[in-house]
């Protein structure tokens, strides 16, 4: 194949946008979705393009760039969270903004979808440039974002104190304090407990869940997990916790592996101490990706989209894969891993454990009235164990693997509340 035909191929593969329509095209057509519903759903409703000044440290005036993408709000207020990172594009935020419509249906919660990003480099930004730019890019968004419009959260490189300087921005605007226009807040301004573990605990549960249904034993179920932060550290102790082996962890910066299982409150403390991995006596090291084809049960990719490829599919060793991040297997990898066998828990039913405590939490502020911990984890693990029966139910009825009959559900759901609703005109 010609040099410059391969390139294009490679770089459609990684294109999150792409990777979704595929997998909405193949689940449209084994659902056979209606021609017009087909097309209502297969492109968000909004795109919003920001050009944001923001006045830096040392004086000068510059410019960045943000986005929010509302795919649907069919069945609800938009929900999804905001990123901040050097490489966010509007395909990306395009994805996952259709991803969380999907999410939301598949857990059934009453959301739509919605995402945002701003393209920054956040590490080189002081904590004054940060408040700055949230602010002016929550103000730019203020007609379009609200508790009963569009719901943000937290994401890669975004937090609570985020989500407060929104919060707060929001509410200046409104002449009203409005705790509901975001959730992923500090507790003191409306936040939920259990809220920073619900992803990485709605990943133990479907692994739970999926270790059931193939009659694993936990003793003897090893787990590797890629990516340590707040979901795969959350779902590695979880895990680890449960009884489970976790053998290997894989970072950026390198992996950490032990056939014995590793101890992940030490590796956690350690991590907070150093703020690496690296350097953990009690551990071999390895290259950075090489844990992600090696020998495990179940494989926890919990870091950014594109992990598992053509490139590295076939090498795959585990049994079960559980998507702890929003697309990290290419729609080209999944005729590989189907091949395979392998079974997979997608990403729009593994991490909605966030957005369920997200919607749990936004139901608290609306209510006035906050419930305890127990109540917030009771209440996930129902919602992610009957999800999962709903996904694997639906897969089984209709021969189709875990993530087709995942989107065959929630396109279900979703296409269902338009043809309620109607085409106005």
């Amino acid at each position: 194949m010609p040099a410059e035909t391969a390139a294009p191929a490679e770089a459609l593969e990684s294109n999150p946008w792409v990777s979704q329509a595929a997998r909405f095209d193949y689940a449209a057509r084994k659902l056979n979705l209606d021609e017009g519903l087909w097309k209502v759903l297969r492109y968000p409703t909004r795109e919003i393009t920001l050009h944001i000044p923001v006045q830096m440290d040392d004086g000068r005036i510059e410019v960045f760039t943000g986005y929010r993408v509302q795919h649907s709000v069919a069945r609800g207020p938009g929900k999804g969270g905001i990123r901040y990172a050097p490489d966010v594009t509007l395909d990306e935020v395009r994805a996952l903004a259709t991803w969380m419509t999907w999410k939301c249906a598949v857990v059934n919660i009453p959301f739509g979808g919605a995402k945002g990003g701003i393209i920054c480099q956040p590490r080189l930004m002081s904590q004054g440039e940060l408040e700055r730019m949230t602010r002016r890019y929550t103000a730019e968004l203020f007609e379009f974002i609200g508790p009963e419009r569009d719901v943000p959260a937290p994401d890669v490189n975004t937090n609570e104190q985020v989500m407060a300087w929104i919060m707060d921005t929001y509410s200046m605007h409104a002449r009203q304090t409005m705790t509901a226009v975001v959730t992923g807040k500090p507790l003191d301004l409306g936040g939920s407990r259990g809220r920073k573990e619900a992803t990485g605990r709605g990943c133990m549960l479907v692994c739970e869940q999926a270790v059931q249904k193939l009659g694993l034993n936990r003793d003897t179920t090893r787990v590797i997990v890629q990516g340590f932060g707040n979901v795969g550290s959350h779902a590695a102790l979880l895990l680890h916790q449960a009884g489970y082996k976790i053998v290997g962890l894989d970072e950026y910066d390198g992996g950490l592996y032990h056939a014995s299982g590793l101890d992940i409150p030490a590796l956690i403390a350690y991590r907070a101490r150093n703020q690496t991995l690296q350097g953990f006596p009690e551990a071999e090291t390895r290259p950075a990706g090489e844990l992600l084809t090696a020998a495990c049960e179940i494989l926890l990719p919990a870091a950014t989209e594109n992990q598992i490829t053509t490139h590295n599919a076939a090498r795959i060793q585990a049994r079960i894969v559980c998507e702890g991040a929003n697309g990290p297997t290419t729609a080209a990898a999944d005729e590989i891993l189907r091949d395979k066998g392998v079974f997979v828990i997608p990403d729009i039913l593994a991490n909605a454990g966030g957005v369920t405590v997200s919607y749990f939490e936004w139901v608290q502020d609306r209510q006035g009235y906050f419930w305890k911990e127990s109540e917030v984890n009771d209440q996930l693990r129902h919602i992610m164990e009957s999800s999962f029966q709903d996904v694997i139910g639906y897969a089984e009825k209709h021969q189709v693997d875990n993530r087709t009959a995942a989107y065959m559900l929630a396109m279900d759901r979703v296409a269902f509340a338009i043809k309620l609703r109607g085409i106005y005109a």
